[in-house]
């Protein structure tokens, strides 16, 4: 395990305290307000670019994906942490057969659909994208003081930022090519999926996947966060959002191929980036269900790296710390 950042580990971004909170701004979107935009005078785009129909796959590529058999399996909680996220109640569901990606979409995977179709990104169409403001140099975060989300002061609404330049306008992907793509939306997710001849799981299926045959426990593996004192998941360590020890060996993101897999040989299920599923939030056909936390979350703020939990975004949002997987019908 190795340790991969590019700032001091001790972050100190203000004196307000925190707390056991399900506001800890996951949910923060392009409807969120900033604090020089309360009153907006322009909207955003709502239009998500076509690419070509040239997916020339004759058959459905299941090299990187696990076939899941269909079952019933117990969904949700009756011991909910965030009553408002509809955690619970507990409940059986039946699904069929699907397969699911092994790994998060990386960064490589992502560039060569964008080559091959030339697709842009909403974030790319928009302007801009969330960034966490620990990506930001300790000098230059005064200067984003009026850019933030209002609720969540440590997210910044920064232009330039993309999947492209996931740590603000002028870094790059280059030495992060087997890291989850971020700062993809909802839409930008399908069109990776419809041209893979793909599509994104439903919130069922998802945590199905991610339960990996175990009946109520908290997370992909079991119900100890660290068992034998190992790391399973890329998630904060330390106190949030002031200081993050990496003891899990990451600040940001990690390798997709990080941490051991789940029984159904799933990596990532929990932590690292939200991911998307097909889902609508509370029946808004315009706010999907996310899965899985992500490197930002910590039990004391925002523990919801456990299968029941969930959140939302807005299906043009994009952020820091949200990406996706493929799923697909069984053949």
């Amino acid at each position: 395990m190795y340790l991969y950042f590019k700032i001091p580990f001790v972050l100190i971004l203000s004196t307000i305290p925190y707390y056991v909170s399900s506001n800890c701004g996951c949910s923060t979107n392009r409807n969120s307000q900033c604090k020089d935009d309360l009153d907006p005078s322009h909207k955003y785009l709502k239009e998500s670019n076509e690419i070509p129909d040239n997916n020339d796959n004759e058959l459905l590529n299941t090299s990187d994906m696990v076939l899941i058999e269909g079952t019933t399996f117990e969904m949700g909680t009756n011991k909910p942490v965030f009553e408002s996220d509809n955690e619970g109640p507990l409940r059986n569901v039946t699904l069929k057969s699907f397969y699911l990606d092994k790994y998060e979409i990386s960064n490589q995977k992502f560039y060569d659909f964008v080559k091959k179709t030339g697709y842009t990104t909403e974030a790319e169409i928009f302007g801009d994208s969330f960034l966490f403001e620990m990506c930001l140099p300790k000098e230059d975060r005064k200067k984003y003081q009026d850019i933030r989300a209002a609720q969540a002061p440590w997210w910044v609404k920064m232009k330039g930022v993309s999947w492209k330049h996931p740590e603000g306008p002028d870094s790059t992907i280059e030495d992060l090519m087997n890291h989850p793509v971020i700062h993809v939306s909802w839409n930008d997710a399908v069109k990776y999926c419809e041209h893979e001849g793909k599509r994104l799981p439903t919130e069922a299926e998802w945590e199905m996947a991610c339960r990996a045959g175990l009946k109520q426990k908290l997370y992909p593996w079991g119900n100890k966060l660290t068992p034998k004192g190992q790391h399973w998941a890329n998630i904060w360590q330390g106190e949030f959002p002031d200081t993050n020890t990496g003891e899990d060996g990451f600040i940001f993101t990690s390798p997709i191929d990080s941490f051991p897999p789940n029984k159904f040989g799933l990596h990532n299920m929990a932590g690292n980036v939200w991911e998307w599923t097909q889902d609508n939030w509370q029946n808004d056909p315009d706010t999907k269900v996310k899965k899985g936390g992500s490197f930002l979350c910590h039990e004391s703020y925002c523990w919801r790296y456990r299968c029941a939990a969930r959140s939302s975004n807005t299906k043009d949002s994009s952020a820091s710390n949200l990406g996706f997987r493929c799923a697909a019908d069984k053949i």
